[in-house]
């Protein structure tokens, strides 16, 4: 693994070994402190978007593992946001930094970045993936579950990153996914080819009771992106109209069944306040293990673990 750009960089393999080490590196900070893997190392936090599980996480973990974290607003603090050149900016960064973490809106611009930096680069989240994010889903799920493969994972909102992402993630682990998305707010294209290659693994659906039928864990994120009152978020909330994990949909599921959100949440929209709080304790060791994951992906990429 060169860098972390999007689920599909990953083999079946890197998955597993990446939630070993932070099973590992969790199990060292529960103990009393992780070891200084990352002593003497650097890495650049550059953030084009608000963040607060993304950026905190990172800031602590990479201090954690005794480096040294820089957080930079990407718009407001450097030039690139007065006009220079990306491929400069990732030059520049390269050669003071032994990593650089990006939050971002387009995956081609990280995907430039990443060609010209010269170190590991880490998305941390574009328009079109979040992997860290599901790392830290896939690890949640098998500390409570002992395994990801055979489970059925059912994300019902809108297919944008966290569609795209739990799609290869799942895949990769071996479990059976079903996204459900209205009609048109289906999954990126490529992510959909992907998917075709597991065969009846993976379903594509637009009703979200057929989703959730027999699902060990089922996924939700914010689907009402749009500035409240305009007429966008208005359209959204007509299109995503039944999309809202409420405990009468989840009576579908396994008894047992897990729910995760990446947050934050909007309750009352994706999902009701009492199911939310009913799984508060799942989706807030999700939130946690964000950190973990993080550190395991910062090690592997920069200690050889």
């Amino acid at each position: 693994m060169k860098h972390l750009l999007k689920m599909s960089d990953l083999t079946p393999d890197e998955v597993a070994h990446i939630l070993d080490v932070a099973d590992e590196l969790k199990a060292q900070q529960k103990a009393g402190g992780t070891e200084p893997l990352l002593k003497g190392k650097s890495v650049a936090l550059m953030f084009s978007k608000n963040s607060t599980r993304t950026r905190t996480s990172f800031e602590v973990g990479v201090y954690q593992l005794g480096g040294l974290g820089n957080y930079m607003n990407a718009a407001t603090e450097l030039q690139s946001g007065r006009g220079e050149p990306l491929k400069d900016t990732a030059r520049v960064l390269g050669r003071y930094y032994d990593c650089v973490v990006w939050r971002t809106y387009r995956q081609s611009d990280l995907e430039e970045f990443a060609e010209f930096a010269g170190v590991p680069v880490i998305n941390g989240l574009t328009d079109y993936a979040h992997p860290c994010q599901v790392l830290a889903d896939l690890m949640t799920v098998r500390e409570r579950r002992g395994a990801l493969a055979g489970q059925k994972l059912c994300f019902v909102g809108d297919g944008s990153n966290m569609a795209n992402s739990l799609i290869v993630g799942g895949l990769l682990s071996g479990m059976k996914v079903d996204c459900v998305c209205p009609h048109g707010y289906r999954p990126a294209a490529d992510v959909l080819m992907f998917a075709h290659k597991y065969g009846s693994a993976f379903r594509l659906l637009e009703d979200p009771a057929e989703g959730v039928k027999d699902a060990d864990v089922v996924v939700t994120a914010v689907w009402n992106t749009a500035a409240p009152g305009t007429s966008e978020s208005e359209s959204r909330l007509r299109d995503f109209a039944g999309f809202q994990l409420t405990s009468g949909l989840l009576k579908a599921a396994k008894p047992d069944c897990m729910v995760l959100h990446c947050l934050p949440a909007h309750r009352g929209e994706e999902i009701s306040t009492a199911v939310f709080e009913a799984h508060a304790d799942e989706i807030f060791t999700e939130a946690e293990n964000r950190l973990h994951v993080q550190k395991a992906v910062l090690a592997v990429l920069l200690a050889g673990k």
